[in-house]
């Protein structure tokens, strides 16, 4: 039986992986100096698509992003 000492710190915190590893990445993104710093920020940005299916076909995707415009 596991104990709650080998619990990730994260989970025990209420995050999951993916949201502890973003919050590192920003806290790391902007302790860089310049010209690193923007061009890291800038590679941050994530595009992707998301495409519905009705009746077994794709409806029109429709282009979204991580960062609020």
């Amino acid at each position: 039986m596991a104990s709650n000492a080998a619990v990730p710190f994260w989970r025990s915190a209420g995050m999951t992986y993916i949201t502890y590893s973003n919050i590192c990445a920003s806290l790391v993104r902007n302790c860089l100096k310049e010209p690193h710093k923007t061009e890291a920020i800038s590679r941050e940005k994530v595009h992707f698509v998301v495409s519905k299916w009705a009746d077994g076909k794709p409806e029109k995707p429709t282009i979204r992003t991580d960062q609020p415009e």
